[in-house]
């Protein structure tokens, strides 16, 4: 089964005159993970997809997605996915790559239909694409390692970057996920936003009362949409991304845009912050 759904981009005049449900209807995704399913959320934001497939007991096929327009869904994009759950099979062009959790896929454009199996918990990113890059199975050990923060400041993290131009060419996704040691709960602070490329996250790996007060908004104009585990939230270019954790988290990160330069962010002073 699939289902797709589509949220439209709006300003921020009209973003900061939201209430929390408002808020939470263009930027929050929560449901996205459910057995036997394809589901995608279609951002009018640099048309990022982002979503999910949980085989369960059976198999899925991602093929041809009719908000694309096109034949097949990676006729003009490109994918990424990541596997938050047990071993699973991520099939491309006939071949079969095993994920084991914390693993990704990159899949380059004109791939074909994609067929998802075992008990993998796999999420999906896609953004349009003008270069085939080379399909790869990314791993753990693959990815580059950036450690930092501290204990003393609350967000002692390592980042894990995986679509990133010193580990895995692609067209224009970044990708890749961050780990907060235990007792550190601060992400990105202070804070930036980057007018040149989108972005989104998804928090996992939280207990089940664990929450993320996630901030978003123009820098004079903070909002916070509070999220649990296995959920989304979509960040427009215009807006901060950063957060505060009741413990503890993981959170996949992913931006769609003009450039892959991980480092280009317009970086907001706290004094500016409101």
């Amino acid at each position: 089964m699939l289902t797709t759904q589509t949220r439209y981009a709006i300003d921020p005049a009209t973003a900061k005159t939201l209430d929390t449900d408002q808020l939470r209807d263009h930027f929050h995704v929560d449901g996205l993970f459910a057995d036997g399913q394809i589901k995608l959320i279609y951002s009018h934001y640099d048309r990022l997809i982002l979503g999910s497939a949980v085989p369960g007991q059976g198999a899925l096929t991602l093929d041809r997605v009719e908000e694309t327009g096109t034949a097949t869904f990676l006729e003009r994009r490109e994918m990424a996915v990541l596997n938050v759950g047990d071993t699973g099979t991520v099939t491309v062009g006939g071949e079969a790559h095993t994920l084991e959790k914390g693993e990704v896929i990159y899949i380059g454009m004109g791939a074909g239909p994609v067929d998802f199996a075992g008990a993998g918990r796999f999420y999906i990113l896609s953004a349009p694409a003008h270069r085939t890059c080379p399909t790869r199975l990314i791993k753990l050990s693959d990815a580059r390692r950036v450690e930092m923060g501290s204990a003393e400041t609350a967000n002692e993290r390592v980042i894990l970057q995986f679509l990133h131009p010193e580990v895995a060419d692609s067209c224009q996704l970044l990708m890749g996920y961050t780990q907060f040691a235990e007792g550190s709960v601060w992400n990105t602070m202070p804070a930036h936003t980057h007018d040149r490329r989108m972005e989104a996250y998804l928090y996992f790996d939280m207990p089940a009362d664990r929450r993320v007060f996630h901030i978003m908004g123009e820098p004079t104009q903070t909002r916070h949409i509070v999220m649990a585990n296995e959920e989304a939230v979509i960040s427009p270019p215009w807006s901060v991304h950063a957060g505060a954790g009741t413990g503890s988290y993981t959170f996949c990160w992913a931006m769609a845009g003009d450039n892959v330069d991980f480092s280009d962010m317009d970086m907001i002073p706290m004094e500016a912050l409101r």
